[in-house]
Protein backbone atom coordinates (compact mmCIF):
# COMPACT_ATOMS: atom_id res chain seq x y z
CA UNK A 1 0.00 0.00 0.00
CA UNK A 2 1.19 3.76 -1.02
CA UNK A 3 0.65 6.92 0.99
CA UNK A 4 1.48 9.91 -0.16
CA UNK A 5 1.12 12.43 2.51
CA UNK A 6 0.92 16.37 1.30
CA UNK A 7 1.97 18.92 4.14
CA UNK A 8 3.52 21.98 4.51
CA UNK A 9 5.20 20.68 7.99
CA UNK A 10 7.17 17.42 6.27
CA UNK A 11 10.00 17.31 9.54
CA UNK A 12 7.01 16.53 11.39
CA UNK A 13 6.49 13.27 9.94
CA UNK A 14 10.04 11.54 10.87
CA UNK A 15 9.73 10.36 14.09
CA UNK A 16 6.55 8.58 13.45
CA UNK A 17 8.16 7.06 10.16
CA UNK A 18 10.92 5.59 11.66
CA UNK A 19 9.54 3.94 14.76
CA UNK A 20 7.31 0.71 15.63
CA UNK A 21 4.84 -0.69 13.54
CA UNK A 22 4.97 1.90 10.67
CA UNK A 23 9.13 1.30 10.50
CA UNK A 24 8.32 -2.22 10.56
CA UNK A 25 5.15 -2.18 7.53
CA UNK A 26 7.63 -0.39 5.85
CA UNK A 27 10.65 -2.93 6.46
CA UNK A 28 8.36 -5.92 4.96
CA UNK A 29 7.30 -3.65 2.32
CA UNK A 30 3.93 -3.81 2.65
CA UNK A 31 3.75 -0.07 3.01
CA UNK A 32 5.82 2.76 1.28
CA UNK A 33 5.32 6.27 2.54
CA UNK A 34 6.33 9.58 1.09
CA UNK A 35 6.04 13.10 2.36
CA UNK A 36 5.40 16.10 -0.08
CA UNK A 37 6.04 19.94 0.65
CA UNK A 38 3.35 21.87 -0.67
CA UNK A 39 5.66 24.65 -1.08
CA UNK A 40 7.11 22.72 -3.78
CA UNK A 41 4.20 22.64 -5.94
CA UNK A 42 3.28 26.44 -5.48
CA UNK A 43 3.70 28.89 -8.20
CA UNK A 44 4.54 31.40 -6.14
CA UNK A 45 8.11 32.94 -5.92
CA UNK A 46 8.04 32.96 -2.26
CA UNK A 47 6.80 29.69 -1.73
CA UNK A 48 3.67 31.38 -0.47
CA UNK A 49 0.73 28.73 -0.33
CA UNK A 50 -2.01 30.90 1.50
CA UNK A 51 -4.21 33.73 1.17
CA UNK A 52 -6.29 35.82 2.69
CA UNK A 53 -10.13 34.39 2.58
CA UNK A 54 -12.86 36.76 -0.01
CA UNK A 55 -15.46 38.09 1.96
CA UNK A 56 -13.42 39.02 4.71
CA UNK A 57 -12.57 37.64 8.22
CA UNK A 58 -10.16 36.90 10.56
CA UNK A 59 -7.13 33.98 9.41
CA UNK A 60 -6.10 32.15 6.09
CA UNK A 61 -7.28 29.53 3.61
CA UNK A 62 -4.81 27.48 1.68
CA UNK A 63 -4.82 28.20 -1.76
CA UNK A 64 -6.45 26.18 -4.90
CA UNK A 65 -3.59 25.98 -7.29
CA UNK A 66 -0.62 24.33 -5.03
CA UNK A 67 -2.84 21.64 -3.75
CA UNK A 68 -4.37 20.25 -7.09
CA UNK A 69 -1.27 20.21 -8.44
CA UNK A 70 0.26 18.69 -6.26
CA UNK A 71 -2.49 15.96 -6.09
CA UNK A 72 -2.08 16.26 -10.03
CA UNK A 73 1.84 15.22 -10.05
CA UNK A 74 1.34 12.94 -7.09
CA UNK A 75 -1.31 11.09 -8.49
CA UNK A 76 0.10 11.02 -12.39
CA UNK A 77 -1.51 8.30 -14.14
CA UNK A 78 -2.60 5.98 -10.83
CA UNK A 79 -6.01 5.49 -9.26
CA UNK A 80 -5.56 7.15 -5.94
CA UNK A 81 -8.01 8.20 -3.02
CA UNK A 82 -7.66 11.69 -1.71
CA UNK A 83 -8.39 12.73 1.77
CA UNK A 84 -8.45 16.09 2.84
CA UNK A 85 -7.30 16.27 6.67
CA UNK A 86 -9.70 19.26 8.45
CA UNK A 87 -12.53 19.20 11.55
CA UNK A 88 -15.42 19.88 9.12
CA UNK A 89 -14.95 16.23 8.00
CA UNK A 90 -17.04 13.14 8.95
CA UNK A 91 -15.52 11.59 11.85
CA UNK A 92 -12.54 8.64 11.82
CA UNK A 93 -13.67 5.36 12.91
CA UNK A 94 -11.97 1.76 13.19
CA UNK A 95 -14.70 0.65 10.56
CA UNK A 96 -13.18 3.49 8.13
CA UNK A 97 -10.16 2.32 8.74
CA UNK A 98 -10.59 -0.99 7.78
CA UNK A 99 -12.15 0.27 4.38
CA UNK A 100 -9.19 2.65 4.18
CA UNK A 101 -6.91 -0.42 4.39
CA UNK A 102 -8.16 -1.85 1.57
CA UNK A 103 -7.48 0.95 -1.06
CA UNK A 104 -4.03 0.62 -2.71
CA UNK A 105 -3.07 4.44 -2.92
CA UNK A 106 -3.78 7.11 -0.67
CA UNK A 107 -3.31 10.72 -0.47
CA UNK A 108 -3.68 12.28 2.56
CA UNK A 109 -3.55 16.39 2.50
CA UNK A 110 -3.33 17.95 5.99
CA UNK A 111 -5.66 21.05 6.15
CA UNK A 112 -4.44 24.37 7.65
CA UNK A 113 -5.61 28.00 8.58
CA UNK A 114 -9.29 28.62 8.07
CA UNK A 115 -9.33 25.00 5.77
CA UNK A 116 -8.63 25.32 1.92
CA UNK A 117 -10.52 26.81 -1.05
CA UNK A 118 -13.47 24.69 -1.74
CA UNK A 119 -13.00 24.50 -5.35
CA UNK A 120 -10.23 22.22 -4.05
CA UNK A 121 -13.02 19.63 -2.04
CA UNK A 122 -15.27 20.01 -5.36
CA UNK A 123 -12.94 18.75 -8.00
CA UNK A 124 -10.36 16.25 -6.40
CA UNK A 125 -11.08 15.43 -2.93
CA UNK A 126 -12.59 12.15 -2.55
CA UNK A 127 -13.35 12.68 1.03
CA UNK A 128 -12.81 14.69 4.22
CA UNK A 129 -11.88 13.27 7.09
CA UNK A 130 -12.00 14.38 11.08
CA UNK A 131 -10.57 12.64 13.78
CA UNK A 132 -12.59 14.17 16.50
CA UNK A 133 -14.33 16.93 17.85
CA UNK A 134 -11.58 19.61 18.52
CA UNK A 135 -9.37 21.88 17.00
CA UNK A 136 -5.70 21.33 16.01
CA UNK A 137 -2.75 23.52 14.06
CA UNK A 138 -2.94 21.46 11.60
CA UNK A 139 -3.79 17.90 9.87
CA UNK A 140 0.04 16.43 10.24
CA UNK A 141 -1.12 14.56 13.57
CA UNK A 142 -4.39 13.46 11.86
CA UNK A 143 -2.37 12.18 9.30
CA UNK A 144 -0.30 10.54 11.23
CA UNK A 145 -3.20 9.07 13.01
CA UNK A 146 -4.55 7.18 9.84
CA UNK A 147 -1.33 6.40 8.67
CA UNK A 148 -0.69 4.23 12.12
CA UNK A 149 -4.53 2.86 12.19
CA UNK A 150 -4.26 1.85 8.60
CA UNK A 151 -0.83 0.31 8.47
CA UNK A 152 -1.83 -2.41 11.16
CA UNK A 153 -4.87 -3.46 9.53
CA UNK A 154 -2.58 -4.44 6.02
CA UNK A 155 -2.35 -8.06 6.67
CA UNK A 156 1.18 -9.42 7.77
CA UNK A 157 1.90 -6.08 9.64
CA UNK A 158 1.39 -7.37 12.94
CA UNK A 159 2.20 -10.93 13.83
CA UNK A 160 -0.96 -12.55 14.47
CA UNK A 161 -4.38 -11.78 13.43
CA UNK A 162 -6.70 -12.18 16.68
CA UNK A 163 -4.19 -8.99 17.79
CA UNK A 164 -6.87 -7.53 15.76
CA UNK A 165 -10.43 -9.14 16.55
CA UNK A 166 -10.22 -8.59 20.11
CA UNK A 167 -9.18 -5.29 20.23
CA UNK A 168 -11.61 -2.17 20.68
CA UNK A 169 -14.59 -0.74 18.84
CA UNK A 170 -14.60 -4.78 17.19
CA UNK A 171 -18.05 -5.32 17.55
CA UNK A 172 -18.80 -2.07 19.02
CA UNK A 173 -17.53 -2.98 22.25
CA UNK A 174 -14.61 -1.62 24.20
CA UNK A 175 -11.50 -4.25 24.92
CA UNK A 176 -11.41 -6.39 28.47
CA UNK A 177 -9.08 -5.96 30.64
CA UNK A 178 -5.57 -7.34 30.65
CA UNK A 179 -3.19 -8.64 33.64
CA UNK A 180 0.19 -10.06 32.83
CA UNK A 181 2.72 -11.12 36.15
CA UNK A 182 2.92 -10.99 38.92
CA UNK A 183 -0.63 -12.40 39.68
CA UNK A 184 -0.26 -10.60 42.77
CA UNK A 185 1.07 -7.31 42.81
CA UNK A 186 0.88 -5.04 45.93
CA UNK A 187 -2.02 -7.24 47.61
CA UNK A 188 -4.01 -6.83 44.26
CA UNK A 189 -4.93 -9.88 42.46
CA UNK A 190 -5.56 -11.20 39.23
CA UNK A 191 -9.21 -12.34 38.91
CA UNK A 192 -9.08 -16.15 39.61
CA UNK A 193 -10.91 -17.25 36.41
CA UNK A 194 -8.04 -15.92 34.64
CA UNK A 195 -5.44 -18.08 36.11
CA UNK A 196 -8.38 -21.19 36.03
CA UNK A 197 -7.22 -22.56 32.89
CA UNK A 198 -10.83 -22.61 32.17
CA UNK A 199 -11.09 -21.10 28.39
CA UNK A 200 -14.85 -21.31 27.98
CA UNK A 201 -14.80 -19.62 31.58
CA UNK A 202 -12.19 -16.93 30.66
CA UNK A 203 -13.87 -16.28 27.31
CA UNK A 204 -17.28 -15.87 29.40
CA UNK A 205 -15.86 -13.58 31.50
CA UNK A 206 -13.95 -11.52 29.15
CA UNK A 207 -16.94 -11.10 26.95
CA UNK A 208 -19.02 -10.15 29.91
CA UNK A 209 -16.21 -7.30 31.19
CA UNK A 210 -16.21 -5.63 27.15
CA UNK A 211 -19.51 -5.52 27.42
CA UNK A 212 -19.94 -4.02 30.99
CA UNK A 213 -17.05 -1.42 29.92
CA UNK A 214 -18.43 -0.54 27.34
CA UNK A 215 -21.91 0.54 29.03
CA UNK A 216 -20.31 2.34 31.50
CA UNK A 217 -17.72 4.24 29.17
CA UNK A 218 -19.57 4.14 25.90
CA UNK A 219 -23.12 3.24 25.53
CA UNK A 220 -23.34 4.96 22.55
CA UNK A 221 -21.56 1.91 20.76
CA UNK A 222 -24.01 -0.42 22.31
CA UNK A 223 -26.89 1.89 20.88
CA UNK A 224 -24.68 1.80 17.52
CA UNK A 225 -24.79 -2.47 17.57
CA UNK A 226 -28.63 -3.00 18.54
CA UNK A 227 -29.02 -0.50 15.81
CA UNK A 228 -27.35 -2.52 13.19
CA UNK A 229 -29.12 -5.83 14.33
CA UNK A 230 -32.36 -4.27 14.02
CA UNK A 231 -31.24 -3.19 10.75
CA UNK A 232 -30.27 -7.10 9.84
CA UNK A 233 -34.00 -8.65 10.72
Amino acid sequence: MRFDIITIFPEMFSPVLNESIVKRAQAKKKIVIHIHDLRDYTDDKHRKVDDRPFGGGPGMVMMAQPIMDAVKKIRGRRKASVILLCPTGTPFTQQKAKKLAKVKNLILICGHYEGVDERVAAQIIDESISIGDYVLTGGELPAMILLDCITRLIPGVLGKAESLTDESFEHNLLDYPHYTRPANFRGKKVPDVLLSGNHSAVNKWRKDQAHNRTKKKRPDLLEQKIQKVKEQV
